[in-house]
């Protein structure tokens, strides 16, 4: 693999990062999201699959320090953790009825004090995936004044 294709695949995860999180605000704007549109478990999104598969070839660059790829999951694993509270509040609640799983919405059981919460988790996961998206963008610059031929070495 060449440093365009590992280029390629960083950028393609950062940007599943970012429509896993504009999935979480849709969700919690009110739209109508499928359950498992947005994975809870932090190898399951497209993100976690590329950081425990192709992303962990990155570790052996010398120009990143294996400080880098741990701060990446240990936000990674955070952002997670804070979506779990909101996929409480929108998708494990009590078990309705027949006639309000015909007649209700999902979201017509959730209170304006847990719209509240999953706002709140939601600015919370903001603030980490910027964190998160910072560290991408270096580790693109990382990549980028990395030489074709150390890449293609360690990959």
């Amino acid at each position: 693999m060449d440093k365009e294709h590992v280029l390629d695949h960083l950028r393609a995860a950062k940007s599943a990062h970012i429509k896993w999180v504009e999935k979480a605000k849709l969700l919690i704007n009110g739209v109508d999201v499928q359950k498992d549109a947005i994975p809870i478990d932090s190898t399951e999104c497209k993100f976690g699959q590329w950081f425990y598969s192709d992303g962990q070839k990155l570790n052996a660059l010398t120009n990143n320090p294996l400080e880098c790829m741990e701060k990446v999951e240990r936000l990674h694993f955070e952002l997670h953790d804070m979506y779990l509270n909101i996929f409480n509040i929108y998708f494990n609640k009590p078990k309705q009825g027949f006639f309000s799983k015909m007649f209700g919405n999902k979201k017509d059981n959730i209170s304006m004090y847990e719209i509240q919460q999953a706002r709140e988790y939601f600015d919370k996961m903001a603030a980490v995936s910027k964190d998160l998206l910072e560290e991408i963008n270096r580790l693109e610059r990382r990549l980028l004044a990395t030489s074709e031929d150390i890449i293609k070495a360690l990959i």
